[in-house]
């Protein structure tokens, strides 16, 4: 099975795991939906939905780049309906984009609170909500529908929220739309899985966290190969947390020294939410 001609709605696609998965799959002439909000280059966080879609087009993909704040459901409903107006439906959604602050109670202002909920649980939930028509329709056709959240196992130990409680909780919302639409979609032939690094990844967006150190990171090409073997799996395959090197490892790739930052490290800076 291979993702040629198949559609994927790539939330947070213009940079990072996004882009890497939408590439991944370009590379097998997948149509890619760009829903993103950075349609301006910043300096801060290089990459937008424009230089994002020259990317996937070079990698022998199609793109269709839209702007697109996944906290507002009318953007959501008309980035859902100009994709399949271009490429005639949807069979694949990646929930990545996500919102990150890594504070405890007394230094998250609610402003922060609620844009984490927002993107990361609310707006997982809504895309999927928007998508699943489309994906309803391509099980019908056999087209082997998917659903791929970007978040973690589900671990209800104390010393995964305490740090960062309001954080912990937006991206296990992601996750609990995975244990819940698996079981609700099943009935519907929609695979929905969720994939997950053991290490960190080296992104813009952890570049911006204070004290990491990218040289202890793995690219995002392992979560891409990753999701790779997920997506082209049938559906059928559904309910699970993947964890990149264990799905990897299964699939034959044991090697991962290609995925390193900086050739020859060891000591990876751990990912949370892995027990």
């Amino acid at each position: 099975m291979t993702l040629k001609g198949k559609t994927l709605f790539i939330t947070g696609a213009s940079r990072g795991i996004g882009l890497a998965i939408a590439k991944r799959a370009a590379a097998d002439g997948a149509n890619i939906v760009i829903a993103a909000k950075t349609a301006e280059t910043n300096p801060k966080l290089p990459g937008t939905i424009h230089s994002a879609a020259a990317e996937i087009e070079g990698a022998g993909g199609k793109a269709l780049a839209l702007q697109v704040d996944i906290r507002e459901e009318a953007q959501v409903l008309e980035a859902v309906a100009q994709a399949v107006a271009r490429f005639g439906g949807i069979d694949i959604l990646i929930n990545n984009a996500s919102a990150i602050s890594l504070t405890d109670t007394e230094h998250t202002p609610m402003k922060r609170y609620d844009l984490m909920n927002q993107v990361n649980a609310r707006g997982t939930y809504l895309c999927t909500q928007a998508c699943l028509a489309e994906l309803k329709k391509s099980a019908a056709a056999g087209r082997n529908p998917q659903v791929l959240n970007m978040s973690p196992p589900l671990s209800m130990k104390q010393h995964w929220f305490a740090p960062h409680t309001a954080y912990t909780m937006a991206k296990y919302g992601m996750s609990m739309c995975t244990l819940g639409h698996s079981g609700e979609f099943r009935q519907y032939g929609i695979g929905v899985n969720s994939l997950w690094p053991r290490t960190a990844i080296a992104t813009a967006a952890l570049q911006m966290i204070p004290g990491v150190d990218l040289n202890m990171c793995r690219k995002p090409e392992i979560l891409s190969d990753a999701a790779y073997f997920i997506l082209t799996s049938p559906s059928t395959s559904s309910g699970n947390f993947y964890i990149d090197d264990e799905l990897l490892a299964a699939n034959g790739i044991k090697d991962l020294e290609k995925y390193s930052v900086k050739p020859g490290t060891k000591n990876f800076i751990p990912d949370f939410f892995v027990d």
